[in-house]
């Protein structure tokens, strides 16, 4: 009897086998961008929707400015120049296009997965499908971010990527709230999430263990590390940054 139980148990952890890279990476986090402007009438939906990625657990999430709508006028409402806006954004938006959808057209609002999705910003149902590609998807680059002894941010990367990738600083807002004046969304009080006002190149990254150190976020910022392959293309790893003690 004891044999046959202990046969019965082996076959059942062959039948089982180790589990996959995917379950075992489900707590990498995804990152999503959401390019998007406040003078655009169809984008307050995603960023409505972009603040309620930035509370869950399982993604990074990121605003970015473009200002492709700055100078556009509606009627007699005029125009109205996002505050928040960079021509850096859009770049990073068209280069984004070329790589996953081999076209330099860019549109708003839109949301990329991981560097290597994209999907129309509002559309929540096939974010949320390409959430799940990505968390089955996820690699094991890992990255881990910790207060310096004298002063700033410590930001360690390991693993085995497929593919040189740099690792950069994102620096953004966790919450503004703007009364729009002009333009499309005129009258309206607009409140965005995760709003990036910068980004830096902390280095390069070929595999295996390394440290890189970044000056820490400022009063009132958040920030974030993506570990990701030059394109800009898939992202490796991500991680918000330790909050600062109060």
């Amino acid at each position: 009897m004891r044999l046959a139980l202990v046969a019965t148990m082996l076959l059942l952890a062959t039948l089982a086998g180790p589990r996959p890279a995917a379950a075992q990476d489900a707590d990498r986090p995804v990152v999503v961008e959401l390019f998007t402007s406040q003078s655009c009438y169809s984008c307050p939906p995603a960023e409505a929707y972009l603040g309620e990625l930035a509370a869950r657990p399982d993604v990074v999430a990121l605003e970015w400015h473009v200002d492709y709508w700055n100078d556009l006028w509606y009627g007699f409402a005029g125009r109205w120049a996002d505050p928040f806006s960079d021509p850096a954004f859009t770049e990073r938006q068209r280069r984004y296009n070329l790589e996953i959808r081999q076209i330099a057209q860019v549109y708003t609002p839109q949301m990329v997965i991981d560097g290597q999705w994209e999907a129309i910003g509002s559309r929540a149902a096939a974010v949320e499908a390409l959430l799940a590609t990505a968390h089955e998807d996820a690699g094991t680059a890992q990255v881990a971010i910790a207060p310096a002894a004298g002063g700033g941010l410590t930001v360690q990367v390991d693993g085995s990527p497929p593919e040189p990738a740099a690792v950069w600083m994102v620096r953004f807002r966790p919450r503004e709230v703007t009364d729009v004046e002009r333009g499309e969304n005129h009258g309206k009080t607009l409140t965005n999430h995760h709003i990036v006002t910068h980004l830096q190149r902390l280095g390069d990254w070929t595999g295996g263990a390394a440290t890189f150190s970044a000056a820490g976020a400022g009063d009132g910022e958040g920030c974030a590390v993506l570990v990701q392959e030059d394109g800009p293309g898939p992202v490796l790893a991500a991680a918000y940054c330790p909050q600062p003690p109060a």
